[in-house]
């Protein structure tokens, strides 16, 4: 089974960037994407960036793009999740996904469409 394991959040001011990383320890399903989800108390989780097997086509949330950046390093089983002119609005719980096999557009965003998840990695952005 696939299991995404998440690294690189801290506590950082205004401004400032972060650079996460995800591995997805027994390998990656070839077809398959990947995306990160944040979660803050008392808020459902939403959706931050996907990115598809190859690593061509990406997507972001509204809130972060522009700021945020997506990579995928299939050699090493990992995706990346650059964020930078960090806001207090992205202090959240950072939860890597994996599946939604075959998915295409606007399916990567549907968190029902992912198997395997991590057990996420604190953000605090602090003013």
């Amino acid at each position: 089974q696939v299991q995404p394991v998440e690294s690189g959040g801290g506590l950082v001011q205004v401004g400032e960037s972060l650079t996460l990383s995800c591995v997805a320890s027994g390998g990656t399903v070839r077809g398959s994407a990947m995306a990160w989800f944040r979660q803050t108390p008392g808020k459902q989780r939403e959706f931050v960036s996907s990115i598809s097997w190859t690593g061509h086509s990406k997507y972001y949330s509204d809130l972060v793009k522009g700021r945020f950046t997506i990579s995928r390093d299939d050699a090493k089983n990992t995706v990346y999740l650059q964020m930078n002119t960090l806001k207090p609005e992205d202090t959240a719980v950072y939860y890597c996904a994996h599946g939604c096999l075959s998915c295409s557009g606007l399916e990567t965003r549907a968190e029902y469409n992912y198997d395997s998840w991590g057990q996420g990695t604190q953000v605090t952005v602090s003013s």
